[in-house]
């Protein structure tokens, strides 16, 4: 009987101490201390201090861009190469490289007997020209008052025409070395070898610019083949820069693009679109955009590299600065005022950003007033009182 009530009493305590073990392990966890902590309260004092700052966010006009490497190269059409077209050596140099020039400006001066015996031959048929058309005058004064024969007349008319067509061949050649008749007349000459006439050809400049290259000295001997300068004019320049082909139905001419660069941060540079290439790089897949600039200024030099920005759409979106934005755990949030000391964090998705704006495709709503100014500050108090809870 003893030994029955004694089993009894242990199996009782038993149970009751099962009980006690799984009421205690399954007592709920405090929400509170595994909640995550999105509030931040500061008083009007530190909001003076670290000059907080919000805005009401609104829907705003937001452009697309697509922002491209690009460097900057010299427009073909305003960039020369400068020789000559005769053999001889150069006798005088006028320029060096940094020289601004004009259209006609002499640039160096060549001597040749080549240049003596072009000049002597357009001398000689100019005064076989002259000679010939007044023979030919005559002879149809003479045959108009029936005093001169028929064939005398067609002998000259004939003498005539090739007089003219050989001057016209020698005046090309004058002209084809940038010369005109003034400056063969008043070219003084000096005997030369053999009795030939030795003379000197200017070298003028076909174009207004920067002398850039210079790639010859005093007593040097040139022919065709001699690019003794080059010139540049940077009134206006190109921006040349790559495309993927995803992008091309997105590009066309004329549209208006912004060149920066580091050389100067501050500056835009006002373009547009001149060239869209018709052609895709075999190996980067790529398509060459070409915008011009005016370049009054000559501050974009050949080669200086920066972006081309290119426009590509435009719509109506909610839009914050970008400072306005933090990011933890690789999430991007804003912290949005409730009053006037709290400020909520809250969780965003953003778009793209342009020209420091950065749109916002969900997480904001049209009146929420974000804050835009101090953000990293509050970041700052959100981590520390997530600390000292999980102290």
């Amino acid at each position: 009987m003893r030994f029955t009530v004694k089993v009894l009493i242990m199996i009782a305590a038993a149970i009751i101490f099962a009980g006690c073990g799984k009421k205690e392990q399954s007592q709920p966890e405090n929400p509170a201390e595994t909640g995550e902590q999105n509030i931040v309260k500061l008083s009007s004092q530190s909001i003076k201090e670290i000059s907080l700052q919000t805005e009401t966010i609104s829907l705003k006009s937001f452009s697309w861009e697509i922002s491209i490497p690009a460097r900057i190269l010299a427009d073909q059409d305003n960039e020369a190469q400068v020789g000559t077209l005769v053999q001889g050596r150069v006798c005088k140099v006028f320029v060096k490289v940094g020289d601004h020039v004009k259209t006609g400006q002499d640039l160096m001066l060549v001597e040749g007997l080549e240049i003596g015996e072009i000049k002597e031959q357009y001398l000689t048929a100019k005064a076989n020209l002259e000679f010939q058309k007044a023979n030919f005058e005559r002879q149809k004064k003479l045959l108009e008052e029936n005093v001169g024969s028929q064939k005398a007349f067609l002998e000259a008319q004939n003498e005539y025409e090739k007089s003219l067509a050989e001057f016209t061949a020698d005046e090309n050649r004058i002209k084809a070395i940038h010369l005109n008749e003034n400056d063969v007349v008043d070219e003084e000459t000096k005997p030369g070898q053999n009795g030939k006439t030795f003379c000197t050809l200017p070298v003028k400049s076909p174009i207004d610019g920067i002398i850039v290259e210079r790639n010859v000295v005093i007593g040097q001997s040139i022919d065709v083949s001699t690019n003794a300068f080059k010139i540049i004019n940077l009134s206006e320049v190109w921006a040349d820069g790559q495309i993927y082909e995803k992008d091309l139905d997105r590009i066309s001419n004329n549209v208006a693009v912004v060149f920066t660069t580091p050389a100067f941060p501050k500056e835009l540079f006002q373009g547009k679109i001149s060239y869209v290439g018709q052609t895709v790089d075999e190996k980067t897949r790529t398509i060459t955009i070409r915008a011009e600039f005016n370049n009054a200024d000559r501050k974009l030099i050949p080669q200086l590299f920066g972006e081309l920005r290119i426009p590509v759409g435009k719509t109506d979106a909610l839009v914050v600065p970008a400072e306005a934005l933090a990011k933890i755990d690789n999430s991007d949030f804003v912290f949005v005022k409730k009053d006037n000391e709290t400020f909520e964090k809250t969780p965003v998705t953003t778009g793209l950003t342009q020209n420091e704006y950065t749109e916002i495709k969900s997480g904001l709503k049209e009146g929420d007033i974000v804050v835009v100014k101090g953000s990293s500050y509050l970041k700052a108090e959100l981590l520390k009182a997530s600390l000292g809870e999980e102290e």
